[in-house]
């Protein structure tokens, strides 16, 4: 009985493992549904057809309290960024090739710059540029605009 008891726990363990800690990863969450299965098997063998049902509805019991906790909105909150990041107005023929600004942001190698009115997403065309670096636009193609520091 020991024995089916710390494999539901460890099976339990093992899910909000996966669902917090590594998720996307498998593995954890794999294993906790083997430690799951391993209980329910080993409760069949050794307890008997009633025990097992028991322990096979405890488990599933379990694994859906576990999704039902992390598929709530409030769990993922924790783990939000929390910073809004602003609206980046898309590049168009407003900023052309020879315009200046200011980086806003690192830009290592992209990064928001301000060049005239527009704050918009830049590349660099030589590594990295401090934020507040006075900037120029050396190219506009496809909606992408690479500067370089002026």
């Amino acid at each position: 009985m020991g024995l089916i008891i710390t494999l539901l726990l460890l099976g339990l363990v093992l899910l909000f493992v996966e669902l917090f800690l590594v998720s996307g990863v498998g593995i954890a969450g794999f294993l906790g549904i083997a430690a799951f299965v391993w209980a329910s098997v080993h409760a069949f063998n050794t307890l008997g057809p009633t025990e097992g049902s028991i322990v096979t509805a405890i488990s599933v019991i379990l694994v859906g309290l576990a999704v039902v906790y992390a598929l709530r909105g409030k769990t993922w909150q924790r783990f939000e960024l929390g910073s809004v990041i602003g609206n980046t107005p898309r590049t168009d023929a407003k900023v052309s090739v020879g315009d200046t600004g200011t980086t806003i942001s690192r830009i290592a190698p992209m990064g928001t710059a301000r060049i005239g009115d527009i704050t918009c997403e830049v590349r660099s065309v030589s590594g990295m540029i401090d934020p507040g670096t006075e900037i120029v636009v050396t190219s506009v193609t496809d909606h992408k605009i690479t500067v370089k520091p002026s």
